[in-house]
């Protein structure tokens, strides 16, 4: 069965950097394609960066630059480095797996930026 786990959240003041843990069991994060995705109050779950299972990385166009995924293979997790944060990222961030035919997500973790 496959679990994703996530970490790292916690409050921050504007500019401040924090980076996210995605650890996966019943799957490797390098045999599967896996994202971040965040969700703020009141809005829908917003794309963020995916990594597939070969490496290849894409962005959203307004997360490029700041935001970073990245993967460590021998820790089974994905991480998301971001950076100069912004009230507008506060939001519960997950992480998911696709593992065909279905996807997998974690429970969420709250990044909250304080002005």
């Amino acid at each position: 069965q496959v679990q994703l786990v996530e970490s790292g959240g916690g409050l921050v003041q504007v500019g401040g950097s924090l980076r996210l843990s995605c650890a996966a069991s019943g799957s490797s994060v390098s045999g599967n394609a896996m994202g971040w995705f965040r969700q703020a109050p009141g809005k829908q779950r917003e794309f963020i960066a995916r990594i597939s299972s070969s490496g290849s990385i894409n962005y959203a166009d307004s997360m490029r630059g700041r935001f970073t995924i990245s993967r460590d293979n021998a820790k089974n997790t994905m991480y998301l480095q971001m950076n100069n944060l912004k009230p507008e990222d506060t939001a519960v961030y997950y992480c998911k797996l696709e593992k065909w035919p279905r996807a997998y997500w974690g429970q969420g973790t709250q990044v909250t930026v304080s002005s």
